[in-house]
This record gives C-alpha cells, structure tokens and sequence, in this order.
C-alpha cells in the first residue's frame, strides 16, 4: 500500500491510497482457498473444485467483496499511519479498479485539530455545600408526621365527623338487583377526602360503630362494569369501627417506620435528603460555569462538516427563509458547541475516561427507580434503540468529565445556608428566563419614506451540550 497526501487545506485532506494488483491477486486467491472448501459443484470432489471454475461462477462476486474489505482495512490504516483523527466519516473516491488492475482511490478526511487542554486546569470553580440548620431537619420530619395517617379507636358511642376513620361492610344494589363488584368488607375512608365514590363519604357523617346506613350515590366513570356507569346504586353499609386522629409521637419507634435505626439517624437521613435536594441543582450550575469557561477558550480551527452537521440540529423544526435569516446565529451557536465538545473530549483522553457498560446499566437502574411500574417500558426503550444507549453513554462521560476538571482546576469550596443555596438558585432562574427572552424571536420596526418594515431579529435557540465518546 502506498500513500500519498494531496490537496491539504487546513483540517482537510485527500490522501491518495495505491494498493497494487499483484496484493489484490493474493487477497482473491486467499478468498478462493476459503470458498472452495464449502463449494459444491457437479463433477467436483469437495475441496477440489479448480480456481479458474470458481473464478467463472464466483469471480464478480469475490472482487467486490476483497475490494469491499480492502477499502475498509486500507482506510483505516492509512489514517492511523498519517496519524489523522477523523471528525466524522471519510469519503472515498475510486479512481482505478478492477480485475487484474492496481487499485486506486482518493480518502477525502476533515481531520480534528489539536485541542490544548491547558485552560481546564487554570479555572476557578465554585463548589458549594449546603449546611443545614437542625431545625430545617425538625421541620420537615414534623411535616412528614403530620402526614402519616395514625388513629385510635373511637368511644363507644362516638359521632363520626370530618377527618375521622369510617371501616365498614357494604353491599349495593341498582334498582333493587345486585350486580358485579356490589360487595367490600372492612373498607376503610377518611371522611372529607371524597377518595371512594363521590359523595360516599359525606353520607358517612354522623355514623357511630354498629350502625346500618344507606348511601345513594351514581356509579362512576372507571367504573369496572362499564354498562353500569352513572347508574343510580345504593349501599347498605355496615358500620363497624369509628377511629379519630391522633397525633404521631415523633420517637425511635417513628423513625424506625420510616425506615431508620432511631431518630438521631432519621435526622441524619432527613438531613442529608435535604442537601441533597439543593445539592444537585447547586452542581448544574457549577456545570454550567465550568461549560461558560470552555466556550470562551481559544481554539484556532473547527472541523467545517461538524458545524454544518450541528447547524442541521439546531435548526431542526425551523423553516428554509428563517434558517437563512438566521445561518450566522446558528453557526455561531454550532462552533461554541463543537468547541466545547472537542475540549472535553480531548481532557476526557487525555486522562484515559471512559464509560463501562455496569455505569450504564446503574444509570438505566436509577431510571428503573424513578418510573414504578414502568420497568419493562425503560428496558424495551433501551433494548430497541441504540442511539439512546449512545446518549446515555455521552451524559455519563461528559459528567465524568466535568468531575474530574473540578479535581484538576482551582475549586473554592463554600459552606452556605439553605437560605443562601435559594437566593442562587432564584438568581439563576431569573438568568435562564432572561436568556430565553433574548433569544426568543423579536421584531424591530423600521421606518422608512412614512412606511414600516418588520424584520426578524432573533430566532430559536436551545441550550444543549453534549460530548459524545469518540
């Protein structure tokens, strides 16, 4: 194989790839010696078929594949050996081909520049770390008691009312005939919530234990028995317990229905769930400033088909006259993503990140937790689209990445209260919509000889970024 290089202009370059017939001979021979062992034809032991008989039937058909794997090989060799990085796929032009000829073709390459990372290192980055004040976590674990539903039994003789605990036998009847699903035994309703049937509980107020009450009431809408909707029914219902609430004593036993060891480790736990509310969205903007630093890096040259590629996304929905308009706001957006993109992928080389197929699976887990019942809707989503794996892997390495630059670059670590954590988070809420503002579409008027002319300023932007593994 001998290459040469042509026609190079800036990160773009033809090199021109010659792999003579004599090579291309042997590949077809090798080829010929693999098909003849499975080859059978009448007349012909197995195995013994001649060359020139394989050729006739099989020739066309054993070029293209050796051409085929050949391209394949050779490409890739020949940018490994000129030490080219691809940004996207080559192109390949064949110039000389054919049975008994040298083979000859054109790789046409945008190749990714060099990309310093030495800027990553020099950033200054805040990290904050939410202190909370113990009576934040008395609050909330004061709320999630006053949320549990805790009752005791009722005096004999008690009158149901609002709030109370109703259980009760039922047994209902339209027009006097029993029908499908008429039946419940030891239900149980707090009365005012209205969770049952609507307008059931109210009958219940006013009950004691041992009472016989019917309650009238209109079937409804996800009713099981559907030709029974909005029909008339009523329930007999046997009253046998009237419980009232009582407050939750807040004690070790609480916390070890909640899910802890005791209440100083309940605390612990309440504690750490609240920083890690604040936590999480304090580190998105984090993220965001170390992205902000990147955009600003210099970096001389960017691959002209990545941009062209990343302007098709973002103007994805757009029409043709609004893409024109707008073709230097677009591009301007692309090359900022594109930089940003290049600079994490050349820190994430550089120190040897990289992404197992057991995070992504935790991650996919994670998704697992969030969506109950949903299990089997994530695992298809995944199995069925592989560009979504890919996705998936770009958001784990790029968050890798970024942990391992608040390592490397100059980390100024602050305590703050919960009440600052919110002022930040209300000021970078305000930023993002003042953001959007801009960046949403505008209309300037133009007076000019007593007419006035519209013309589009601004147009759609999103703010996304993503490093994908190269």
């Amino acid at each position: 194989m001998k290459v040469t290089i042509e026609n190079k202009k800036g990160l773009e370059k033809d090199l021109k790839v010659l792999i003579d017939k004599k090579t291309i001979s042997g590949f077809m021979d090798q080829k010929y010696e693999e098909i003849r062992k499975d080859v059978v034809i009448k007349g012909f032991r197995p195995g013994k078929v001649p060359t020139e008989i394989l050729k006739r039937q099989f020739g066309k058909a054993v070029y293209g594949e050796v051409i085929d794997k050949l391209l394949k090989d050779t490409t890739t060799k020949a940018l490994e050996e000129n030490k080219i990085k691809p940004a996207g796929q080559p192109k390949i032009d064949l110039k000389s081909f054919g049975e008994g000829k040298d083979l000859e073709y054109i790789i046409s390459v945008t190749e990714l520049p060099d990309v310093s990372t030495k800027g990553l290192v020099s950033m200054e980055v805040n990290e904050y770390v939410v202190k909370i004040d113990p009576k934040e976590t008395d609050k909330r674990i004061r709320e999630i008691a006053k949320s549990q539903n805790n009752f005791k039994d009722a005096e004999a003789n008690y009158i149901s009312k609002v709030n109370d605990l109703v259980v009760f036998d039922y047994k209902g009847t339209i027009d006097g005939k029993e029908f499908k699903g008429n039946e419940g035994k030891n239900t149980q309703l707090v009365l005012g919530k209205d969770l049952f049937i609507k307008g059931f509980d109210k009958q219940l107020e006013g009950v004691k234990s041992g009472d016989t009450k019917s309650v009238k009431v209109n079937l409804p809408e996800n009713f099981p028995e559907k030709n029974l909707v909005n029909k008339s029914a009523v329930f007999e219902c046997k009253i046998t317990a009237v419980r009232i609430p009582e407050d939750v004593k807040i004690d070790d036993n609480f916390a070890k229905n909640m899910g802890a060891k005791d209440l100083l480790n309940l605390k612990e736990l309440i504690s750490k769930q609240i920083n890690d509310e604040y936590k999480n969205s304090l580190a998105m903007i984090t993220k965001k400033n170390i992205l902000g630093q990147i955009e600003k890096l210099k970096l001389d040259q960017l691959p002209g088909n990545l941009i062209e590629q990343e302007v098709k996304i973002l103007s994805q929905g757009m029409k043709e006259d609004e893409v024109k308009k707008n073709q230097k706001s677009l591009e301007d957006q692309a090359k900022k993503r594109i930089k940003t993109g290049l600079i994490l992928n050349a820190f994430g080389e550089e120190n040897k990140i990289n992404v197992s197929q057991e995070e992504i699976n935790v991650e996919i887990q994670k998704q697992f937790r969030m969506m109950p019942g949903q299990e089997k809707i994530v695992k298809d989503y995944y199995e069925q689209n592989p560009s979504a794996i890919d996705s998936l892997r770009g958001q784990i390495y790029e968050e890798k990445i970024i942990e391992e630059i608040k390592k490397k670059a100059k980390t100024t670590k602050k305590e703050i209260t919960k009440e600052e954590a919110e002022k930040i988070l209300k000021e970078e809420n305000e930023n993002i919509l003042k953001e959007q503002a801009k960046n949403t579409k505008k209309v300037e008027v133009k007076k000019t000889k007593g007419t006035s002319k519209t013309k589009t300023l601004a147009t759609k932007s999103k703010k996304v970024k993503k490093v994908s593994k190269k």
